[in-house]
This record gives structure tokens, C-alpha cells and sequence, in this order.
């Protein structure tokens, strides 16, 4: 899964937004370096995100 995040252009310091959800919930919709991905929550599981100080949300 790493070498496929890894060509998704999904690396350290990368902003990600998420930008949608399947009405199931699962796979969400990442925008990653102007590309959307759907990635699916367990492959996700393991990817750790800090969130931008400053940034806000609904």
C-alpha cells in the first residue's frame, strides 16, 4: 500500500483535503496535489495526518 500512496503523490508533507464520501461512507474522496482519489477507509487506516493550524471547517 506504501508504494501505491507513493505514486498517488501521497508523501510526507503532501496536503490532502478531503472533498466527498460515498453515501455508505466508504471510499472517501481525496484531493491530492490536484488529482481526487478514492481510498478506501482500511487502506487509509494507516496514514497519519496533521491538521493545518489556521484551517477551518464545517
Amino acid at each position: 500500500m506504501l508504494r501505491r500512496f507513493l505514486d498517488l503523490g501521497l508523501a510526507e508533507g503532501t496536503e490532502v483535503e478531503c472533498v466527498g464520501s460515498a453515501p455508505s461512507g466508504d471510499p472517501s474522496a481525496y484531493l491530492i496535489r490536484g488529482a481526487v482519489i478514492a481510498i478506501r477507509a482500511a487502506d487509509a487506516a494507516g496514514v497519519a495526518v496533521r491538521v493545518r493550524e489556521g484551517v477551518l471547517w464545517d
